[in-house]
Parts: structure tokens; C-alpha cells; sequence
């Protein structure tokens, strides 16, 4: 008796790096490491990881298309974490239709990614009732005062984008 192969459970074919997928995650990665608050990120998760935490939960608050939060997460589970949740939040709808698209593309069953269109001082205010471990913010020169005090009360670590975001023509 012949049986087609299966391949196991978790095994996913991933494309070269020179094919167009390839070059697109590749692109991103690269982008999400240029960002600012890339290396204080990573010294969270390995300080995290070192001190045994296995689980994490990183809210990215101004999430755009979701390639900094994706990478963060896929990168906890490179260190060792195996239960990973990400949030991301942005007010574009058209932004948060390609984190969700991005999201998709990854289907580890240890990182859970949900991308939301939302006012950011609303989510704040929820993650204040149980805070993450980590909170990606903006710069914001409007409300300064109230959006830190609202980012302290969410997130154990809150890493500062100095850089606004450029605005939309």
C-alpha cells in the first residue's frame, strides 16, 4: 500500500529569499530593525528571556502596517518564548488591512497577532487594566503629558519613538 506524504504538523515551506516573498519579508525585516527602538526592544526580550519569562505581550500603539510588531514577535519566538501575543493599533484603515494581510502570512500557533483600528488613547486605556510587557509608542507633541501618563499604566516598558510618523498626502 502506497501513502501520499504529509509532512509533519508545524512544518512550513518557506520561499527563497530571492523569489518576491522572499524579498518583501526580507524588506520588512530590514526596516523593522532600522526602526529606533529596535535594540532596547531586543535587550527587553533577552532580559525577559534570561530571567526564565517564556510568555510575552508587546502592544504596538502606532502599528502602521504591522512590520515592526511582526518582527518582534517572530523574533521572541526565535529566543525561546512560546507563548507570544502581539496588538497592533493604528487609526489608517487601509494600514491596519496590511498588518492583517501580513499577519496571515505567519502561522506559528505560538504568536497570536491581532491588528486593530482604533484611537490610541482608548487602547491604552484598556491595556491599563492588564498591562503588557511592552509598549511601542509614538512621538506626540499634542496631550504629551496625558499620553505618557496613559503609556506608564499599560505597559511594564514603554519604548519612545522620538521620530512622528510623516503624514499621509
Amino acid at each position: 500500500m502506497h501513502y501520499p506524504y504529509i509532512a509533519p504538523a508545524g512544518i512550513i515551506w518557506m520561499a527563497p529569499a530571492t523569489s518576491g516573498w522572499g524579498t518583501l519579508v526580507q524588506g520588512a525585516q530590514n526596516r523593522a530593525e532600522k526602526d529606533r527602538r529596535w535594540p532596547a526592544m531586543l535587550r527587553k526580550l533577552k532580559g525577559l528571556r534570561k530571567r526564565g519569562r517564556r510568555a510575552i505581550r508587546i502592544v504596538d500603539a502606532d502599528c502602521g502596517a504591522g512590520e515592526l510588531l511582526i518582527h518582534a514577535v517572530r523574533r521572541a519566538r526565535e529566543m525561546g518564548f512560546v507563548a507570544i501575543e502581539g496588538r497592533g493599533i493604528d487609526a489608517d484603515p487601509h494600514l491596519i488591512a496590511s498588518a492583517r494581510r501580513a499577519a496571515a502570512r505567519h502561522g506559528d500557533p505560538a504568536i497570536g497577532l491581532v491588528f486593530e483600528q482604533d484611537a490610541m488613547d482608548k487602547v491604552l486605556r484598556e491595556e491599563a487594566e492588564y498591562p503588557a510587557d511592552l509598549l511601542l509608542c509614538p512621538a506626540s507633541d499634542t496631550d504629551a503629558r496625558e499620553l505618557k501618563a496613559l503609556a506608564r499604566t499599560a505597559a511594564d516598558t514603554v519604548l519612545w519613538d522620538r521620530k512622528s510618523k510623516p503624514e499621509r498626502g
